[in-house]
């Protein structure tokens, strides 16, 4: 490597620190629990079930400064006659994060980063249901900016009563 080529590189790493940045370390399953209560009566079909679907995230800094990030899904079919499945996944990652102001780290903390973690646990809870003996249940994609809004909007509200 010439003295050129180094000088270039600097230069390159000096501008990259100004940009901001999203780095994933980790990814992992913190918690991930399946309950099928009436297999295998429920596996024959029937009525299509209704899915309640909940979505949380959170995130906290680390010591070594990174970040960690846990996105938390979970989604239960029911039928009139009852539940037919009821699944939970904690899916965290370690972030590293650069360039971003401090009055802008929440959002990228809970609207950015759990859209890098999102395919990887749709795909988890795909293949859970799947092994469950029902057809893969594909989530639809989160707006997890309008997850954070309302987050928002609910913590001012509690905070104005």
């Amino acid at each position: 490597m010439t003295d050129t080529d180094a000088g270039a590189d600097a230069l390159t790493e000096a501008q990259g620190a100004d940009q901001p940045g999203i780095r994933i370390l980790a990814q992992f399953i913190r918690d991930l629990s399946f309950e099928n209560p009436r297999a295998p009566e429920t596996l024959r079909g029937g009525e299509q079930p209704q899915i309640e679907l909940g979505v949380e995230m959170n995130a906290r800094s680390r010591e070594d400064g990174f970040f960690e990030v846990d996105l938390k899904l979970s989604a239960k079919a029911v039928r009139a006659d009852g539940p037919v499945f009821v699944v939970e996944l904690l899916y965290g990652g370690v972030f590293q994060i650069a360039g971003v102001p401090a009055e802008d780290m929440e959002p990228v903390l809970l609207i950015e980063c759990p859209r890098y973690l999102f395919p990887f646990a749709r795909k988890i809870i795909a293949d859970v249901s799947s092994d469950g003996g029902y057809p893969p249940f594909m989530l639809d994609p989160i707006d997890f900016a309008g997850v954070y809004a309302a987050r928002k909007a609910q913590e001012q509200q509690v905070g104005h009563a």
